[in-house]
């Protein structure tokens, strides 16, 4: 994720599960229609130690609240507490509610708050008693992009998958074969990274009917996509099930996408896999057998994975899964190993680093 926050270019801050950056307003409108991998947007409104209801209370009140809300607003309040000695997550976003109200009053000079306006959600998080207030700006989460409408068993999240393949740093020259394709998405986020179409590009958002964001910042970011959309290209993509039924949703996921032609779709058992290509990646997110009676059929897929897979020696593979035996299965010690979260599952990315491709000969 900070990496795509650097290409917007913007500085970054990287903690555990979040970046932060500095910039204009404008950067809501960006970071929302760019980011991949990122699962929302916060405005960061401040952040401070809070040892007592009192100080959470006073603290939250000194925020800049009406800089931002407008009277009208409609502004719930979330929260989480980690570690820290205001435990009581209710009672927390009780008080900062009570607080935000506080200081809009003192702004506003009335008593009492309709809010029929637009949405801010405001969130409380406490992190070993370090309080952090933010307005999401995204609405939805960004994973939902708008063109999966249908939903298989256990899908993956739209924004894992981008991440999957920015971690597996593909170049869109490369074919990219995912043989276990489910609904597609792995296809599909490649096909929207290969062709530089900023994944928010066909969905609004919560800021969106902010009065402090002007709509022309919208509509110039709008505008950048568009314009950045690579049109002239053909990616090599194939998604390969051997169920009908969900590649008939991933070819409807692709339609909905726009990248319909970019991605070639198989039914055909992993066994049958095979291709001329050189050089290419695979990337999927196989079956982990989480419940007691599927674990023997998962086992027995990573088993058969290593075996298709290894007579494409100059391929690289990238494989999700929570199996903390998946290597000695595949038969083969991962290069490269990360840890990831599908959902709240905890799972291991295992790279497999084929060959470089070689330089083509020019002559001038």
């Amino acid at each position: 994720m900070a990496r795509e926050v650097q290409a917007l270019g913007y500085d970054t801050d990287v903690a555990n599960a979040r970046v932060t950056f500095k910039a204009g307003l404008e950067a809501i409108c960006r970071a929302n229609l760019w980011l991949r991998s990122a699962d929302r947007v916060l405005v960061k409104l401040g952040e401070f130690t809070a040892l007592s209801f009192d100080e959470l209370f006073e603290r939250t009140k000194a925020l800049p609240w009406a800089d931002w809300l407008p009277v009208n607003a409609n502004f719930p309040v979330e929260g989480k507490s980690i570690k820290s000695k205001l435990f009581s997550v209710p009672d927390c976003q009780a008080i900062v509610k009570k607080a935000v109200v506080e200081s809009l009053k003192s702004r506003y000079h009335c008593q009492w708050f309709e809010e029929t306006g637009p949405r801010f959600t405001i969130e409380v998080a406490l992190l070993k008693d370090i309080a952090t207030l933010t307005i999401d700006t995204s609405g939805p989460g960004l994973h939902k992009r708008g063109y999966r409408k249908l939903s298989s068993a256990a899908p993956l999240k739209e924004t894992l998958a981008a991440a999957m393949i920015n971690l597996s740093r593909w170049h869109p020259e490369r074919m990219l074969l995912d043989p276990l394709c489910g609904s597609g998405t792995i296809p599909i986020e490649a096909a929207l990274i290969g062709l530089c179409i900023a994944p928010g590009i066909h969905r609004e958002f919560a800021a969106g009917q902010w009065p402090i964001v002007p709509e022309r910042l919208w509509q110039e970011a709008r505008q950048e996509a568009g314009n950045l959309i690579r049109r002239d290209l053909k990616l090599q993509l194939r998604g390969t099930d051997i169920d009908a039924e969900v590649l008939s949703l991933a070819r409807y996921h692709a339609r909905q996408a726009g990248v319909a032609e970019q991605i070639s779709w198989q039914q055909a058992p992993l066994a049958e896999l095979h291709t001329k290509q050189k050089y290419g990646y695979i990337i999927c997110n196989p079956p982990y057998g989480e419940r007691m009676e599927d674990i023997q059929v998962a086992e027995h897929l990573y088993q058969e994975m290593g075996q298709v897979f290894r007579p494409l020696d100059t391929w690289s593979f990238y494989v999700l899964t929570a199996h903390h035996g998946f290597e000695k299965l595949f038969g083969r010690r991962a290069d490269k190993k990360r840890k990831l979260y599908n959902g709240r599952i905890e799972c291991n990315y295992y790279q497999f680093f084929g060959p470089h491709a070689p330089r083509p000969n020019l002559e001038a």
